[in-house]
């Protein structure tokens, strides 16, 4: 390692003098949380947005105690997705989470700017520290499980994701197209690279169902998931439809109504994935 600048934070190499859990850091002390599942993709504007949030739906949904953490920092979509326009508080340094009306708990920059639509014309070492600072300053209280969004690509963010918050597992999110393939291989790549399990890949815009004559059609091409998974032995596969209805519940901040039932097979790989004690002892 004749290049290594001993900061390993900065660095995704799996040497030999990198302890594995090094740079994880806990959470705010008043949090208790099981689970932590990165919902992320190599390539901007694929949804995965619209996959934590169905996915987070449907934990609430089924019982569990659930938060969303909006790491795109630059890039915010979770709170007007849910109708969550509030600030949140806190003081000293503790941040309140946001509430959405079924209960699941959120933070994301969005509920810190006074406009919404104010950019964070941030450099790139502040954009993943405020990302970590929702992890480690926001009082979550008990939580069974939550989701993490994430921005596109493999810099930062990503890097100090995970690395420093002890994640269970990642869902990968993915559209037909072969560009976007190739791609989001190199998010599950990272993922390897991190000893971050892969639990579900999520192909997004799959099909259109046509409401008159019931066809289905692969506008963006045929689907590539399946062949996709077993390549990178991924235990779950999603295919979401396009659907007209689940956006317009998004636009209306009312995304919480929207049917979840193909990632059923993914949330129960939620569900089964590792608790991350262990890592915070």
């Amino acid at each position: 390692m004749a290049d290594c600048t001993h900061d390993c934070s900065t660095c995704a190499s799996n040497c030999g003098s990198r302890s594995k859990t090094s740079f994880i850091k806990p959470p705010h002390v008043r949090s208790h949380i099981r689970r932590v599942i990165a919902v992320t993709s190599g390539k901007g504007g694929v949804g995965k947005s619209l996959v934590t949030s169905l996915l987070a739906v449907r934990s609430q949904a089924m019982g569990y105690r659930t938060a969303i953490l909006d790491a795109d920092i630059t890039g915010p979509s979770i709170p007007k997705a849910f109708g969550c326009h509030e600030l949140a508080t806190g003081t000293d340094g503790n941040i309140e989470p946001v509430l959405s009306k079924s209960g699941i708990r959120m933070i994301s920059m969005n509920n810190l700017l006074e406009h919404e639509e104010d950019p964070v014309v941030w450099r790139g070492s502040l954009i993943a520290g405020a990302a970590l600072q929702f992890w480690t300053d926001v009082i979550w209280g008990d939580i069974d499980i939550m989701f993490i969004d994430m921005p596109p690509g493999t810099g930062d963010v990503p890097l100090s994701v995970f690395q420093s918050i002890p994640l269970s597992g990642a869902v990968v999110v993915t559209t037909p197209q072969q560009l976007v393939e190739m791609i989001v291989k190199k998010n599950v790549n990272m993922a390897g690279l991190l000893s971050v399990p892969v639990l579900g890949l999520a192909e997004n815009m799959s099909f259109f169902t046509c409401p008159d004559c019931g066809k289905r059609h692969e506008i963006f091409g045929e689907s590539k998931a399946e062949k996709l998974a077993e390549a990178y032995h991924i235990p779950a596969v999603a295919r979401i439809p396009i659907d007209p209805a689940m956006s317009s519940l998004a636009d209306m901040g009312r995304v919480e109504e929207a049917d979840t039932d193909a990632l059923a097979e993914i949330f129960a790989e939620v569900v089964r994935s590792r608790e991350i004690g262990n890592y915070l002892k």
